[in-house]
């Protein structure tokens, strides 16, 4: 049974993004600044004290099994 909101593909894009920026993280004010919101709402991003939104274990979680297909560990 599916039991985690939807994402859509904004969304899944800027969770993406985030996975890239590694340490770096997204800095705030971007185009996909409402989806950042969105993520971090959701517990799959956070906002560090810089300001900046990095990637949580959750959204790693969840970016490995809807954007790269890999099977959940």
């Amino acid at each position: 049974m599916w039991n985690e909101p939807y994402l859509e593909t904004c969304c899944r894009s800027a969770l993406h993004r985030l996975t890239l920026c590694e340490p770096v993280g997204r800095p705030p004010g971007l185009k996909d600044g409402r989806c950042l919101e969105r993520l971090a709402g959701m517990g799959l991003a956070r906002v560090r004290a810089d300001g900046r939104y990095e990637i949580t274990a959750d959204g790693e979680a969840r970016h490995a099994r809807e954007i790269l297909h890999r099977p959940a560990a």
